[in-house]
């Protein structure tokens, strides 16, 4: 009997299990298959060396006079090999078959199919079923383990505990060798390949990522990790909203009508089981429900259909869900900057959007908006900020714009739109996020005393250290009196130069900025006693910003034809202070091109390149 074996009966092993039950058999192999194996093999696939390996049997086989075996036809070419998904090689391998009069051995039943259309002898054999069929590093989990953590030479590893409780530990003192990393991490790709309930989210030449059930499982090979390691996680608790605080009005909040949410918190604190009992409570409130997850790992209920990214990009998948039109969508994780952008475009579409978002404090998760979304348009964005903290709701904000003149400040004409950002249990506003002298700035609002001057007092106290730098040669210093006074020491042969004619430059400066300013020199500041104690307080004021410096990011500013630029891609949208020595010169905050960029002839950009040339070091802080 003469068979021609396609590539799949060669990787499944089925060859030579032929020839050891039939014996007498004629084996003709197509070179197709062997350069279909080897393209595999070198993609670092178990598919061509397992097909290799069954090739190398038949050789033996073959030695041992069980079987004869030949190669028969021609290589694919390059353009052939490209199109294996279209039937090119599986074209060339029937073509083989139908001219050798041979019977074609095939596991794959769409080539199986296309043979006996075109009348050629076929034989189809059920493929053969890979992996276990379960997880099986499954052992290493108990009720209280969120993530398993194996590597190559090292002791298993596991997070258990309850949340905000997580505890990284051993859990095997036996060291994990190669060659059971390897089965464990073979079987793993097999199962989620082969199960119904498992499929893969992602599968790159030395990095898989599957979903097994409620397990989400990265795999990782040399050489794009130094040692197999399997990362097993998944969740420990499943919860409703009824199990959170506020839970009455955030309901009452979520079926008012579609909004902007979203759920902030540091890593394990719980966000993601918090967004699936929003998510669940939602769709039991007859509203529809998507999610957008990369991977998918909420564990909802059938009536929510997961999306992952289409083609990978989240972008594609946004257009696919707005011809959808839910209710409700679940982002989880809005992280980078396109992220957030498809999140915005979504919400101004009309879609009620939750966002699972990484924050270390509540207000930081609205501040990420801050540069990738246009300022005015944040709160048609984003109305609710949830802050899980422990598996627990810490703060709910109320986010909302009112034209005003922000807090603190009492010039009529500093009316500006304001940012409000409310407790939403008291209904206290806790901080205001506002444009000022170009600058977008997030001001906490904070009861009279030590938080004045961390707030609005700082800002006013900077910004008036602004202004009098850019007229003053000498060094500055400002004291705030109250909310709308304030008094800067300058050096004695500045007061003119500051006042101007007429007190005209300082009166310009206080119209700016909508606060008195008294003018004075540096003796006259209380404990000075002469104007070298005056200079003496320079001095140590230096000293103060210079130890602040060592926590700042050291950067290199670039000057070209028309600015100086920062660059800072790392904190695109952060409110930042530049400092020179220590010194500070100003507060900006990073746009979206991930850069602080400073008009050239500016007072500011004057200030920044005469650090430059003195080869002082410029430090960016956070503001």
């Amino acid at each position: 009997m003469k068979i021609v074996p396609d590539t799949s009966a060669v990787v499944d092993g089925r060859v030579s299990e032929r020839v050891e039950s039939d014996g007498e058999v004629e084996v003709l192999v197509p070179e197709a298959v062997v350069g279909e194996l080897e393209s595999q093999a070198n993609d670092g696939l178990d598919t061509g060396w397992e097909g290799l390996e069954e090739l190398q049997r038949l050789a033996e086989l073959a030695d041992e006079g069980a079987a004869e075996v030949r190669y028969v036809g021609r290589r694919t070419k390059p353009s052939e090999a490209t199109g294996a998904h279209e039937g090119d090689i599986d074209a060339l391998i029937r073509d083989v078959a139908e001219e050798q009069g041979a019977t074609l051995l095939t596991s794959d039943v769409v080539q199986s199919e296309v043979a006996k259309a075109k009348g050629i002898d076929v034989e189809y054999v059920e493929p053969r079923v890979r992996g276990s069929g379960e997880l099986v590093i499954e052992e290493f989990f108990d009720d209280q383990t969120m993530s398993v953590h194996l590597k190559t030479g090292t002791k298993p590893k596991a997070k258990r505990g309850a949340i905000g409780e997580m505890h990284y530990q051993t859990i095997d003192e036996t060291v994990s060798d190669e060659a059971q990393l390897k089965e464990w991490a073979d079987d793993i790709e097999e199962t989620a390949r082969t199960h119904p309930e498992g499929f893969f989210e992602l599968s790159e030449p030395g990095m898989s990522i599957v979903q097994f059930r409620d397990y989400r499982i990265a795999v990782a090979r040399p050489p794009f990790a130094d040692g197999i390691e399997i990362t097993a996680v998944r969740p420990i608790v499943k919860t409703d909203l009824d199990d959170y605080e506020f839970a009455d009005e955030l309901r009452d909040r979520l079926q008012e009508r579609q909004r902007g949410v979203l759920i902030s918190g540091s890593p394990g604190a719980g966000k993601s089981t918090f967004a699936q009992a929003v998510a669940e409570f939602l769709t039991d409130s007859d509203y529809a429900v998507k999610t957008m997850e990369k991977p998918r790992d909420l564990q909802v209920g059938p009536d929510i259909t997961q999306y992952t990214a289409l083609d990978g990009d989240m972008a594609k998948t946004a257009d696919s869900l707005l011809l959808v039109r839910p209710d409700y969508t679940i982002y989880d994780e809005v992280r980078k900057t396109k992220d957030f952008g498809v999140f915005a475009d979504m919400r101004l579409a009309g879609v009620g959007m939750v966002g699972v978002v990484h924050a270390t404090r509540a207000i930081d998760a609205l501040q990420r908006l801050v540069g990738r979304v246009e300022l005015g348009m944040i709160p048609q964005v984003v109305d609710t900020v949830v802050y899980i903290e422990d598996g627990r709701v810490d703060t709910v904000y109320d986010v909302t714009t009112e034209v005003k003149v922000p807090e603190g400040l009492t010039a009529e004409d500093l009316a500006r739109p304001v940012i409000q950002v409310a407790d939403f249990e008291t209904g206290r506003p806790e901080y205001e996020i506002y444009t000022f002298n170009r600058q977008v700035i997030t001001v906490p609002l904070g009861d009279a005393g030590g938080s004045e001057e961390s707030s609005v007092g700082r800002l006013a106290r900077q910004e008036i250290e602004r202004e009098i730098r850019s007229i003053a040669r000498g060094h500055v210093e400002v004291e705030l009196q109250g909310q709308n006074r304030a008094v800067v020491y300058v050096e004695e042969d500045d007061i003119s130069y500051v006042i101007g004619k007429g007190g005209g430059r300082i009166s310009d400066v206080e119209d700016r900025l909508g606060i008195d300013i008294d003018v004075r020199t540096h003796d006259e500041k209380p404990g000075s006693g002469s104007a070298g104690g005056g200079a003496g307080g320079a001095s140590g004021a230096r000293g103060a910003g210079g130890a602040q410096s060592s926590e700042g990011i050291v950067v290199t500013p670039e000057v070209t034809s028309r600015h100086v630029v920062v660059r800072m891609d790392e904190h695109v949208g952060e409110t930042v202070e530049i400092r020179a020595d220590g010194e500070y010169l100003f507060t900006a905050t990073v746009g979206r091109g991930g850069d602080i960029q400073v008009s050239r002839g500016s007072a500011i950009a004057d200030e920044l390149e005469q650090a430059i040339d003195r080869k002082q070091q410029i430090t960016v802080h956070p503001a």
